[in-house]
């Protein structure tokens, strides 16, 4: 598939210039799971001028577009979010009722138009979707790529993994004892490889995981929090499993999650563009799609607080598999998702080029094939 979309100059964008002067910006932010919010309005002298609310959202009695406007009119412009979310609460009419939107949403869409802040339409998008790679290069090519797309080298960019083996991979600042069996690992052939991103271990097997990576510019989460940036950025897949028949949701900070269960977890990584300029967001999940999970219990190790709160037998049912959800087979769920993704932002068939590849395997070489960088935190 491919599809032509704007390409903006990402470099060109500052995001301190809409505090600066008076001038017209404009700003959007779609609800998880609601409805569209747009923004309109003028920063003049430190202060918000013509504020003009919008969107596909529903609201009830129709004046309170009006109070919603005339709250922000005259904020500060270095308000936060929350900061004009109480601003417009203060001012609504007694028994308003919102639909798709929320008063926090209204001002993250005030606080994305002041940052510049770009959408996903404004960028083509490349996918690569290559063969099995082995685990310490997955882990390098996520530095290396997320790194391009920070250079501006690279468009922003989803990558769908496919694993060469089995493996654990524990979160930057996870202690490799005590979350790792290492005996286990040993004996079912399992790599422990160590990402740069946090979060928790995740256990996979080839052909019972699907994991994918986003490679996005900084400006495409201007204005949002760290928890806000991990919503926005899971909203796409939430559609795609809504269109497989999954109803399922971002639940904070990093999982998404059904009726049945978890089915995913999220992590990111942010990196500093050249020069200490505007980076890049490496935002990466994994979803299961079928486990062992007798085999996952033997290599990971499962901390007391978990113990006594769930117990093994709930830490079995944790993750619910996407296979018995959806009956569908894991090419087939990937293809979806890779629809839905290209149907929504457009999307065009790329790889990694061969300069990326040599960097990756040299990383995966010298880092994270080390155990110097998998026992850092020992």
């Amino acid at each position: 598939m491919c599809v032509s979309v704007r390409m903006p100059e990402q470099q060109a964008r500052d995001p301190r210039r809409a505090l600066e002067g008076n001038e017209a910006v404009h700003g959007e932010y779609k609800v998880p799971g609601g409805k569209l919010v747009v923004v309109d309005l003028d920063a003049e002298e430190g202060a918000l001028r013509d504020v003009t609310v919008a969107g596909d959202f529903f609201l009830e009695p129709d004046e309170a577009i009006l109070s919603i406007n005339k709250a922000l009119e005259g904020a500060p412009s270095s308000t936060d979010a929350a900061g004009l979310a109480a601003r417009i609460d203060a001012a609504l009419p007694e028994g308003t009722v919102m639909y798709g939107l929320t008063s926090e949403a209204v001002g993250i869409a005030v606080r994305r138009a002041l940052a510049h802040a770009t959408d996903w339409t404004d960028y083509d998008w490349q996918l690569i979707h290559e063969g099995p790679q082995p685990p310490a290069l997955h882990m390098a090519l996520d530095e290396v790529l997320t790194a391009e797309v920070a250079a501006g080298r690279r468009p922003p960019t989803l990558r769908v993994w496919e694993w060469g083996a089995p493996a654990v991979i524990i979160g930057s600042f996870q202690s490799l004892r005590n979350e790792v069996d290492a005996e286990g690992a040993a004996r079912h052939g399992i790599e422990v490889v160590r990402r740069i991103s946090g979060g928790g271990a995740m256990f996979v097997e080839p052909g019972n995981t699907i994991t994918y990576s986003l490679s996005v510019p900084e400006a495409l989460v201007q204005g949002l929090s760290f928890q806000d940036s991990y919503a926005y950025l899971d909203d796409w897949v939430l559609g795609a499993l809504g269109d497989m028949g999954i109803k399922a949701w971002y639940q904070p900070l990093n999982d998404i999650a059904t009726d049945q269960g978890k089915i995913a977890g999220a992590a990111q990584k942010r990196v500093v563009g050249p020069g200490g300029g505007p980076g890049a967001v490496l935002h990466h999940v994994t979803m299961s799609y079928d486990i062992d999970a007798d085999k996952m219990l033997e290599v990971l190790r499962i901390g007391r607080e978990k113990m006594s709160d769930k117990g093994i037998k709930s830490a079995k049912k944790r993750v619910d598999p996407l296979r018995r959800q959806t009956g569908l087979a894991r090419e087939a769920v990937i293809e979806r998702m890779i629809e839905s993704f290209g149907g929504r932002y457009g999307l065009f068939r790329g790889k990694v080029t061969d300069e990326e590849l040599a960097r990756a395997r040299e990383l995966a070489r010298t880092k994270f094939g080390s155990d110097e960088w998998t026992a850092r935190v020992p």
